[in-house]
């Protein structure tokens, strides 16, 4: 009954739409989790050169994604389309210790454009089904997630491969969006 009434109000109000980047570096996981958000399932995947782009809807929010390709020659392209972005899903490869560095180098430098002004970021650490994954945690420290106080931020432990933290992350972001101000994203 409760599905029936949410459903009825989708209809009448319609669904809202959320423009999303999945960003990241490259071999971190972005386009298996934007397949696995979609469709629910693993997808072999080839590395991304430019970008993807799919719907996913959840909870009344229509959700286009943008999978942006993370090799270093790509990231300084990102900033092409962060105009009118509600949020980010920031992917880390929780087993590449070497370049955490770089990627929370990467985070903070996209979080000071101002497209992106109060833009929620969603962080997933990705590769936890590994054994040698470091925790989220550590990720969290790792890329100083505790001195980003001018977005809304949660990380959550994930793996595109078993669907850990996936679903869970999405519905964060959902709730984060919907409680945020549209008209501050125009």
């Amino acid at each position: 009954m409760l599905s029936q009434i949410a459903s009825l109000f989708e209809g009448l109000w319609g669904t809202r739409e959320c423009k999303i980047l999945v960003l990241g570096l490259d071999n971190a996981g972005k386009t298996s989790i934007l397949y696995r958000m979609q469709i629910g399932e693993v997808v072999s995947t080839i590395p991304t050169i430019g970008f993807n782009v799919e719907t996913v809807e959840k909870h009344g929010l229509k959700f286009q994604v943008w999978d942006l390709g993370g090799q270093s020659s790509i990231r300084p392209y990102w900033r092409v389309y962060m105009q009118k972005t509600d949020g980010i899903v920031f992917v880390v490869d929780s087993c590449d210790d070497e370049r955490l560095e770089t990627s929370r180098d990467e985070l903070h430098n996209i979080l000071s454009e101002d497209e992106l002004t109060g833009a929620s970021i969603l962080v997933y650490a990705n590769k936890q089904d590994l054994p040698q994954a470091l925790t989220d945690s550590v990720i969290a420290d790792r890329l100083a997630l505790t001195s980003i106080t001018n977005h809304p931020w949660a990380i959550f432990r994930s793996s595109a491969v078993t669907g850990e933290g996936i679903f869970e992350g999405m519905e964060w972001l959902a709730q984060a969006l919907k409680s945020a101000d549209p008209s501050s994203r125009s």
